[in-house]
């Protein structure tokens, strides 16, 4: 047995997959590498929702290979599914992409202004990209490749000469009403997969071919316009010859089987017959697959055809954006593994699918909730650090911030993503004024350069430029509001002085903190340092008016980025002309 190395000796959630899957690979297959898998469609953009799909083995299989065992995680693109939806929101695609529809994803041109081959690579491109900055390992396999280079045509003739049995299988469940398979579904499959992989009732596409001739479980793509959308006409088992037609274009031909590689298994053969070709031990799989004649239940049964065994793996729940509540890769507009590594770092992302166990779902933020999320991140860091964090939340951490390879590149000075945030909004891309103001964060340890708050500083900046509508953007008085400044009574001229006169001696971030929250406190005869359980309630009433009035007198607004920020963005001398002085 492998000696046990870099573990997080903990029994959080991958931790105990981790035991199952070394004892049942242990069983299947003693002393070969332990067999990982996920399956994605390049159909469109590969989302959020689809990560789980790739995280949730990569984690289980990172904790094996830090306890020093050989392991493999196959994503295996399914790329030669047919293109069945012209995606929305994708650069370039108009009405003359239907003509494509029923071809092999692979066969489809790229989007316009793409430098890839094809659609699918174009789409595969920017996850594969995304999965080396999150630091995933794994051998991709191109279902094209495999079936076009013949890889699996003993498979093939053998589900083909057994199709009597898996027929057998699938008919267990077609008398189940399709309003009723529909209805258990708990979430939305991809559109690549849509009737292929949960039985929504296309039964050619999805069961196989049945006719008067027999059930196949085996589709051609035509050979002259190379659409899917044909007929198996006749096979004969003893010569493996094949005719079928196409109903797009009336093309038809007769084949050998044996000597054919145009064309693939239909998805609840495919998958099954996968598994037992590669000896897949663990792969999760989506809540719908829950449902009765979904592809995971019926390929349990159809992958002993195969002499395999069904992996064993979670049904993991779907992941949400705030704000968006579905998500399907071939309907366009979702975001994607770039898109939330454009706005926080690799580490946050991977802490998402970390934390929570697969079934429990949960939300990626791309709102003002990405603040909390990283002050909730930085707390726990500093626990971590200090030894009071609880096991499980040790163990996400650690997941979160590497891998069995060592860890990932970090932020030498990760500073509150906050107010990076707001010195970003704040100084508009200008990176001298930045730097200025983050030095002053902290006088008696300053910032030398931005790098030191990268790759922190950069995701803030693209979060307030991609993501904060151009209305709540912070822009700083050029001249101070002079007729607001007139109006103000005894009590809030006094609040503005008691202000100024502590800037000199309190500019720090922590020093501002104080003193703009000790103001109204000084104001109502109590010290600057009374904590909220010394103080009548109205004090914090007197505090969220003395904000308002600073915003107003600052920003033009009544509210704002965080005032001890935007007082050090704004810098003590303008600072001081706004407000009067």
């Amino acid at each position: 047995m492998p000696i046990v190395a870099q573990s997080t000796e903990t029994t959080d959630w991958v931790s105990r997959f981790a035991d199952e899957v070394i004892e049942e690979s242990e069983r299947r297959a003693p002393g070969k590498p332990v067999v990982v898998a996920s399956g994605l469609s390049p159909s469109g953009p590969i989302h959020l929702g689809n990560l789980r799909e790739v995280m949730t083995p990569h984690l289980v299989a990172d904790e094996i290979r830090r306890r020093g065992y050989q392991v493999r995680h196959l994503i295996s693109w399914d790329d030669y599914d047919r293109y069945r939806k012209v995606p929305k929101g994708i650069t370039g695609v108009d009405d003359t992409w239907e003509e494509h529809i029923g071809k092999p994803l692979t066969s489809v041109p790229a989007p316009k202004g793409s430098s890839h081959p094809n659609w699918a690579e174009h789409f595969k491109a920017a996850m594969i990209e995304s999965l080396a900055e999150l630091g995933v390992e794994f051998d991709g396999i191109s279902q094209t490749a495999q079936y076009t280079s013949g890889v699996y045509r003993d498979r093939i003739l053998h589900a083909m000469k057994h199709r009597g049995d898996i027929d057998a299988i699938l008919a267990q469940y077609r008398t189940k009403p399709k309003a009723a398979a529909k209805k258990q579904q708990q979430k939305p499959v991809d559109e690549a997969e849509l009737e292929a992989a949960e039985g929504s009732g296309a039964a050619s596409e999805d069961d196989g071919s049945s006719g008067v001739a027999g059930y196949f479980p085996y589709k051609p793509y035509c050979g002259n316009c190379e659409k899917d959308l044909t007929t198996v006409t006749s096979y004969d088992d003893d010569t493996t010859e094949l005719a079928y037609t196409c109903t797009a274009c009336g093309f038809s031909e007769t084949v050998r089987l044996s000597e054919f590689n145009r064309g693939k298994l239909v998805w609840k053969v495919d998958w099954p017959m996968r598994w037992a070709y590669e000896g897949v031990v663990f792969e999760p799989s989506g809540v719908d697959h829950s449902s009765p004649g979904s592809s995971f239940q019926v390929g349990g049964q159809i992958v002993g055809i195969f002499g395999g065994q069904q992996p064993i793996g979670p049904m993991y729940a779907f992941v949400g954006i705030s704000g968006m509540a579905k998500m399907s890769s071939s309907r366009g507009g979702v975001p994607t593994p770039a898109d939330a590594l454009k706005i926080m770092e690799p580490q946050i992302l991977r802490w998402l699918y970390a934390r929570r166990r697969p079934n429990q779902s949960f939300k990626i933020a791309f709102d003002q909730e990405i603040q909390r999320l990283y002050d909730e991140w930085d707390k726990l860091a500093a626990k971590v650090a200090d030894g009071s964090a609880l096991p499980a939340d040790v163990a996400a951490y650690t997941r979160a911030i590497g891998t069995a390879a060592g860890e990932l590149p970090k932020t030498p000075r990760p500073l509150p993503y906050r107010t990076l945030a707001s010195v970003a909004d704040i100084t508009a891309g200008h990176q001298d004024q930045a730097l200025r103001i983050l030095s002053e964060l902290d006088p008696a340890n300053p910032l030398g350069s931005l790098d030191e708050a990268r790759p922190r500083y950069d995701r803030a900046e693209a979060w307030i430029n991609t993501q904060v509508p151009a209305d709540q953007r912070t822009i700083v008085r050029d001249e101070p509001d002079v007729e607001l400044l007139k109006s103000l009574d005894e009590q809030a001229q006094q609040s503005l002085r008691l202000l100024l006169d502590g800037l000199a001696g309190n500019w720090s971030l922590d020093g501002l903190t104080h003193l703009v929250y000790g103001v109204p406190k000084v104001q109502a005869g109590f010290s600057a340092d009374a904590t909220p359980k010394e103080l009548p309630p109205e004090i914090k009433t007197a505090q969220r008016s003395f904000f308002a009035l600073l915003y107003h007198l600052l920003v033009g607004r009544d509210t704002g980025p965080r005032l001890p920020t935007l007082l050090l963005a704004v810098g003590q001398e303008r600072v001081r002309a706004l407000l009067g002085e």
